[in-house]
Order: C-alpha cells, then structure tokens, then sequence
C-alpha cells in the first residue's frame, strides 16, 4: 500500500529540461583577416625602420662624443721645416715650453717612423722623411677641467720657433658638435615622419573596421553599449596587433645591429671594416641603446592603441550626431 503512491508522485513529476548552454560571445572586430595581417606588416616595417633610426642616431652621437672627448683632451704642435732649422732640437724645445704651461700633462714627439706610417696611404711606402719637406707633430696632453692658456702658448710659440703653429682642435669640435645635432635633429624628423605615417594608417585601418562591422556597432551602441566599451574592443583588437608587428619590427633592428657588430669585431683591421667604421662609427650600441629599441616599441604599441580608440570614439560621436539630427541622412542604412 505504500509503494503505489511513491510510484504516483514519481510519474507525476515533469521531466527535467536539459541545461541552457550559451552561446559563446564572438568579437566585434574579426581577430584575423587580410586587412589585420596587412597592418600588422606596415607596423613592423615602421617599427624597423624607427628603431633603426633610433640606433643609427646613437651610433653617430656616441662615435662623436667619443671623437670630441679625445680631441679635447689634447693638441698638436706643428713644425714645419727650414732651411736653418733643426728639426729634432725644435720639436724638443717646442715640448719643453708647451709643458711649461698650467694645464699641460704630458708631450710626445712624433717620430719620422710614426710621421712616414701617416702618410702611407697617400705617399706610399718607404718614404724618406728626410728627403721631403714634411712637418713635424708634437702632441701635448691637456687637462679637459682647467686647459691651459692657448692664447700665451701659441705667442711663446711663435716667438722661440717661428714655424712653429699650434692647434688646439677647436675648429674640428666645433664641426663634430654641429655634425651630431645635425644627425639628431635629421633622426628626430624621420621618427616623426615615420610616426605620423603609422597614426594614419592605423586611423585607416579603424574606419575600414568600423566601416564593416557597423551595423554591429550601431547595434551595440543603440541597446546600451556605452562608446568606451565599444572602443575597448577595438582597442585590445589594435593593441594585439601593434605590439605583435612592433616586437616584430624592434627584434629584426636589434638583429641587425647584433649582426653588424659581430661583422665588424670579426673583421678588425680590413680595409671593408675600417671604411665602415669611419662612416658610421661602431655598430655596439650596448644596453643603454637596446633599452631604446624597447622604448621605441612601447611607444609605437601605444601611439597605435591611442590612436584606435580615439578614432573609435569620435565615430560613435558622429553616429550620435546623425541620428539626433532628422535632416540629415547620409551615413544612415537603407530601410
């Protein structure tokens, strides 16, 4: 009598409904396509060629900064010769009295073997020095803090050696200082250039996401999507993109440095190496340079976010704009 009214209340019961399983939500913006692709390339050729700029920039300001450095650090006597001169007793007496002088180091004579070596590449070997009418060098060492009075060196100079000239380098500072504004200032252009370039096309690249996902946008944004979160979406869809092409970009210019100073430290003293380190200085730019190409790929990553959703957000501002105005219909879909 018992088990009929458990079984009644068992068959009663409604069977139970499967379980509602959602739908899996889908980006806004597709995460790839052939437009997406594109850009992530042009943002790692800008990238490159930024950081590029970048090291490039630092290479020359260093190798000038080093030049400068040792160009100030000393000066150079120079004797030419006369018939009723004697060469060795002057470059000797040209020493001693620069060395008489506050701010003064030390003095070196340069020797007919070290005069001959400087003029190898033009002369040729086997010169005799003697033979020719070559002026003798003294280089004298200075104090960069306190150098000494090169006004009253050179007039005590020129009074005990009459053919005697000093040169205190000033002319050759002067142009290696203007030489490395002049590149940095030149750099600071093409990164602009090349910033400016990428901010457009990333602006490009949103309006023609927007332009093919707006009816979506419209959708969201009319049922209650506020803009920023509209424009997040199309901020983390950028985002991803930027740092995947700036990384990209940033990587392949440290190779490239990485590679270029391999080469150079395996090839001392050809005739390839020494032409391109006088042309571009050396190729390390060592951790302070490396931490700038990591630099220049953060900011690119951020010009580009910034830029995708302020170009987001004044879209929607112009959707807003359309549909509060009655007369105006461009822009609007067709009923």
């Amino acid at each position: 009598m018992t088990d009929a009214p458990r079984e009644t209340t068992q068959e009663a019961q409604p069977a139970r409904r499967p379980e509602m399983k959602v739908r899996p939500t889908a980006p806004i913006v597709p995460p790839a396509n052939v437009s997406g692709n594109a850009l992530m390339l042009v943002i790692a050729i800008m990238a490159f060629l930024a950081c590029l700029t970048f090291g490039a920039v630092s290479m020359v300001r260093a190798t000038a900064a080093s030049w400068q450095s040792q160009i100030s650090r000393e000066i150079t006597i120079q004797i030419k010769p006369d018939d009723d001169l004697d060469m060795e007793k002057a470059l000797t007496e040209a020493r001693d009295l620069a060395l008489t002088f506050s701010g003064t180091r030390d003095g070196t004579i340069v020797d007919k073997a070290a005069t001959a070596r400087l003029l190898e590449p033009w002369l040729g070997e086997g010169l005799n020095i003697d033979e020719l009418p070559v002026p003798r060098l003294v280089i004298v060492t200075i104090d960069e803090q306190a150098p000494p009075d090169f006004s009253a060196m050179r007039a005590a100079l020129a009074e005990k050696i009459p053919t005697a000239f000093l040169d205190d380098h000033r002319t050759w500072v002067d142009r290696l200082v203007a030489m490395a504004r002049t590149t940095a200032f030149i750099g600071t252009g093409v990164l602009v250039l090349v910033f400016s370039a990428m901010v457009l096309t990333v602006i490009f690249a949103t309006r023609g996401a927007l332009s093919g996902n707006r009816h979506i946008v419209e959708v969201l944004h009319f049922v209650g999507a506020e803009a920023s979160f509209v424009a997040s979406e199309f901020q983390k869809h950028f985002l991803k993109i930027s740092l995947k092409g700036s990384v990209a970009g940033g990587f392949l210019a440290a190779l490239f440095f990485a590679v270029a100073g391999f080469w150079q430290g395996r090839s001392i003293a050809t005739p390839q190496s020494d032409q391109a380190t006088a042309l571009f200085g050396t190729f390390s730019m060592g951790a302070t340079g490396y931490l700038g190409i990591a630099g220049t790929i953060v900011v690119i990553a951020l010009l580009t976010t910034l830029t995708a959703r302020f170009t987001v957000m004044r879209t929607i501002h112009e959707i807003d704009q359309i549909r509060s105005d009655p007369s105006r219909t461009d822009q609007l879909p067709d009923p």
